[in-house]
C-alpha cells in the first residue's frame, strides 16, 4: 500500500479538512480519514500489481512484495480492486457524496491514467498523472464542507506543479534504474540538459503558484513568509543545478529529498497560519 509515499498524501488531506471552515466532529473526520487512507493504499496496491515487472528490474523497487515473492500479482490485484470499493462506498457513508467521487476519480486517474495509460508511453507521464496526487487537500475540504471552492483549488495546484520537479529530481540520480526498465521518464528520452531545464521552470511556476494563496486573502502573513523562504531555497537548489556541470546526481539527490520536506513545511504552516 506504500505507506511512507502515501504517508504525505494524506497529511495533505488532513489538512484540506481541518482548515475547512466547517467544523466536522472527531468520530466522523477520523473514520473519513481512514477511508481516504486505504483508498490511497489500494491504489498503491493496483500501481505496484500492474508495475510488478517493471518493478523486478529497478533497484529502487526491487525489493517490493510482490517482486520480492511476498505477495502474488494476483492477490494484489483482488486486495486493490477490493479495498478501492470498500473506501469509496465507506467515505461516502461516513461523509458525502462529492467526497466520494473525488476519492474514486483520484484512485482512477493514478492506476488507469498515470499507470496504465501514461507512464509507460509519455515523458509527461508525471505531470499529467501528478494530479492524482494533488487531490487529496480537495477531499479533505470536501469532507468538512460537501463542496469545492478556490482554496482548495490553490491546495491542489502547489501539489500538481511540485510533483514533477520532485520526481525528475529522482529520475535524474535514478536514470540508469528508468532505462532499465524503458521507462520513458525525461532524463531518459530528452536527456540530462532537457530535465534540467524543466525542472528549474516548475519550481519557478511553483514559487509563484505557492505565494499567490495570501494575495487572494487565503492565509496570512506567517504563511506568505514562510512560503517566500522555502520557495526561495528551492528555487535557488535548481537553479544550482541547472548550471552545474560536475555534481547532477548530488544536487538532484538533495532537490529530491528538499522537495519532502518543502511539501510537508509548506501544508504544516498552512495549518498553523489557519490556527493563528
Amino acid at each position: 500500500m506504500k505507506p511512507r509515499v502515501m504517508s504525505l498524501v494524506i497529511f495533505t488531506c488532513v489538512v484540506g479538512l481541518l482548515i475547512a471552515p466547517n467544523q466536522v466532529d472527531f468520530l466522523t473526520a477520523a473514520l473519513s480519514l481512514i477511508a481516504v487512507t486505504f483508498g490511497a493504499g489500494a491504489a498503491g496496491a493496483l500501481n505496484m500489481w500492474y508495475e510488478s515487472d517493471l518493478d523486478a528490474l529497478m533497484k529502487r523497487t526491487c525489493l517490493r512484495p510482490i517482486p520480492m515473492g511476498k505477495v502474488s500479482r494476483n492477490q494484489a490485484l483482488v486486495f486493490g480492486i477490493t479495498t478501492s470499493f470498500a473506501s469509496v462506498i465507506a467515505l461516502y457513508f461516513f461523509s458525502n457524496f462529492l467526497s466520494a467521487i473525488m476519492l474514486a476519480i483520484t484512485i482512477l486517474f493514478y492506476v488507469v491514467v498515470y499507470t496504465i495509460w501514461l507512464k509507460q508511453r509519455t515523458s509527461q507521464n508525471i505531470v499529467i498523472g501528478g494530479a492524482a496526487g494533488a487531490f487529496p487537500p480537495i477531499i479533505g475540504w470536501s469532507i468538512a464542507t460537501g463542496n469545492i471552492t478556490l482554496e482548495p483549488i490553490f491546495l491542489f495546484l502547489i501539489i500538481f506543479f511540485w510533483t514533477p520537479s520532485h520526481f525528475w529530481a529522482l529520475s535524474l540520480y535514478k536514470t540508469e534504474d528508468y532505462a532499465n526498465a524503458k521507462i520513458p521518464m525525461l532524463p531518459v528520452v530528452s536527456g540530462i540538459k532537457t530535465t534540467k531545464i524543466n525542472i528549474f521552470v516548475y519550481s519557478v511556476i511553483l514559487f509563484f503558484i505557492s505565494i499567490a494563496p495570501y494575495f487572494f486573502g487565503f492565509f496570512g502573513l506567517t504563511y506568505f513568509i514562510s512560503s517566500l523562504l522555502l520557495g526561495s531555497y528551492y528555487v535557488y537548489l535548481c537553479y544550482r543545478l541547472l548550471t552545474d556541470e560536475n555534481d547532477v546526481k548530488k544536487i538532484a539527490k538533495k532537490i529530491f529529498v528538499y522537495s519532502i520536506l518543502y511539501l510537508f513545511l509548506i501544508f504544516t504552516i498552512i495549518l498553523i497560519d489557519n490556527i493563528l
